[in-house]
């Protein structure tokens, strides 16, 4: 007997597409992104160079009383209330433009640019993109210990994602564009294009991908040719460190990454438990930047130098320009202060003061250390505390190697930096970004892989032992089989006398032919409404099938040959599951294969077998 399904063809993928088997999903649509990342990274740049003008502004208007954009040291103020009272009313007016403009002005900008990506849709409003950077200023020109590039990493986010939202773009490539602002802007500040491009890698991309990798690369590679423009050209820090280390000289550069980790880990930890504290105090969190303002005058009272940015004090550790005691009181009064006024929720970046702890930190150690230079023990501190603080040693690395140019420092800077992150990692579950959003509730990890869907098919997990309705099985024949208990399946595949597939019958079919008298003796092959199967093949991925299961909206998918359309097998939703568990036996499962097949060997030799 024939039907009207006998000769079709079953290539029926409900609305989806397959693709060519490939190393990258990427497509043409990348050109797209590389185009307009190169308008994002040009207004990154801009966006750096107008926040630090803003910052040297106020910087000059309230410290030394002149209208200027010229770059200004705190560290020769001389003592008076004047150092006490303009941090407690800078806290005010960050206070103030939280409450009344945007919340997320608050705290130094990396995780709240994290958030928009992962829960956000990478979507940023227009007061974030002003108010960002215009808060930075305030809180960093009125004595902040704060760096610039955790406010233009969300400021530059925000511009890349708002450019995005003027088109139909998709969350994916709103977050590829948010990104390639925010390395844009770190470039432009810091000079430090690849090292940009393994922060967006490591921190905010969430992925390894083409589709995002090369525009945010393109962003990163326009800002640093406005630089010379914007900032002036070569290294920010330049340095030529004339090191011959001894053959123990590695162990060395991993002592100071172990160092900086421990160092990280107290530093993260002091930072939430001071947090806690101003969660308890009974007052709204408005006034709160005005008493980490408060602790920050009383430290910059014992040393101004402590107070703003502090690239000065990067230099001078760099280039051994400080006695030890200054850099111990340096160290002391910057890292107090800088816990209390981050944790008061005041705005400014975490990766200048970082790199002055671990470089501080460092510099003291260097002076037990071979070489009798302490400042380049000190750059190797600077590139562990942030990699290990940041959880982002490559980042960490090429940013020491890139705000230097010394390249001779590449393997200590990535034996410390490495050290310092294994550290942090085994002894913290969350990073000091990480641990601000999991207490808003969000949990994230940051451990990527490639997905198992994507490398298995369909022919590995499929059941090959499907069972099938014939087609021309009456439709009475069918609901009497359904009723029996041996059928426990809701769904079956129905094939012709060849073995192709016709379609699917369930048991909510049945049902509704149960008790029509005029069906009984029809063929269910005649009773299938001609609605298009999602069906996979065997080579198809297995991240094909689950798609398929979502768009048709069921939990079996026949696997049929596609040359034929004839029935090859079959997969269930407990079938993915497998393979999730598969995947963590993978991980978990430890046996010494050698071991064992040695005592294999011995057993058969003991039993006689060749």
């Amino acid at each position: 007997m024939s039907h009207k399904f006998s000769n079709r063809p079953h290539d029926f993928t409900g609305g989806l597409s397959r693709r060519e088997a490939g190393d990258f999903t990427t497509d043409k649509r990348v050109l797209i992104l590389v185009g307009m990342s190169i308008a994002v990274g040009t207004a990154g740049a801009f966006a750096a160079w107008c926040l630090v003008s803003l910052i040297a502004l106020a910087t000059n208007i309230v410290w030394f009383g002149h209208v200027g954009i010229e770059p200004a040291s705190l560290a020769g103020l001389p003592r008076s209330p004047w150092i006490v009272l303009m941090p407690v009313l800078g806290g005010l007016v960050i206070g103030l433009m939280a409450r009344f403009g945007s919340e997320k002005i608050r705290g130094h900008g990396i995780p709240e640019a994290i958030e928009a990506i992962l829960i956000g849709g990478s979507r940023m409003s227009p007061k974030v993109a002003v108010l960002k950077p215009l808060s930075s200023a305030i809180s960093i020109g009125t004595g902040g210990p704060f760096g610039a590039e955790g406010p233009i990493i969300m400021t530059g986010g925000a511009i890349g994602s708002l450019f995005a939202q003027f088109f139909h773009m998709s969350a994916a490539e709103r977050k590829t564009l948010l990104v390639a602002g925010a390395a844009a802007g770190m470039t432009a500040i810091f000079g430090s294009p690849i090292a940009a491009v393994m922060l967006a890698v490591e921190l905010l991309l969430f992925e390894w991908k083409p589709r995002s990798f090369i525009p945010v690369a393109t962003a990163a590679c326009v800002a640093i040719c406005w630089r010379p423009m914007l900032f002036g050209a070569g290294p920010l820090f330049p340095t030529h460190f004339q090191m011959a280390l001894p053959w123990w000289g590695i162990f060395a550069c991993g002592a100071i990454g172990i160092i900086a980790g421990l160092q990280s880990g107290l530093l993260t930890t002091l930072l939430y438990r001071i947090e806690d504290l101003f969660e308890d105090l009974p007052i709204h969190w408005m006034w709160w930047p005005m008493l980490g303002g408060l602790v920050i005058g009383i430290g910059g009272l014992i040393e101004p130098a402590a107070m703003g940015v502090g690239y000065d004090i990067i230099d001078g550790l760099l280039g051994n320009k400080f006695l030890a005691s200054t850099v111990v009181t340096i160290l002391v009064v910057k890292s107090i202060i800088w816990l209390f006024a981050l944790s008061s929720g005041t705005s400014g970046g975490v990766l200048a003061p970082l790199l002055i702890f671990g470089g501080a930190l460092g510099w003291l150690v260097g002076l037990v250390m071979p070489g009798n230079d302490p400042g380049f023990w000190s750059l190797l501190g600077m590139a562990a505390m942030m990699g290990g603080t940041m959880r982002a040693p490559l980042t960490g690395t090429f940013f020491a190697l890139e705000i230097t140019g010394d390249i001779n420092t590449l393997v200590p800077l990535l034996v410390a930096t490495v050290v310092a992150y294994a550290v942090t990692v085994l002894l913290m579950r969350r990073s000091i970004l990480t641990e601000k959003i999991a207490r808003r509730g969000q949990h994230i990890t940051r451990e990527y892989g490639i997905d198992p869907f994507e490398f298995t098919r369909a022919r590995e997990i499929m059941i090959k032992d499907v069972d099938t309705l014939d087609a021309t099985m009456t439709v009475a024949e069918a609901c009497d089989l359904f009723a029996t208990r041996q059928k426990t399946h809701r769904v079956y595949p129905v094939i012709d006398s060849t073995g192709k597939l016709v379609r699917t019958v369930s048991r909510g079919d049945a049902l509704s032919w149960q008790g029509d008298a005029e069906l009984a003796e029809q063929t269910i092959a005649d009773r299938i409404s001609d609605t298009s199967l999602p069906v996979g093949h065997p080579e198809d991925t297995v991240g094909f099938i689950a798609d398929l299961m979502l768009s048709a909206d069921t939990g079996r998918i026949p696997i049929v040959d596609p040359d034929n359309g004839k029935l090859c097998g079959l997969i269930a939703r407990k079938d993915l599951l497998r393979l999730r568990s598969s995947l963590r036996t993978s991980e978990h499962e430890r046996r010494p294969y050698l071991a064992a097949r040695s005592r294999e060997r011995v057993g058969d030799q003991l039993a006689g077998k060749p």
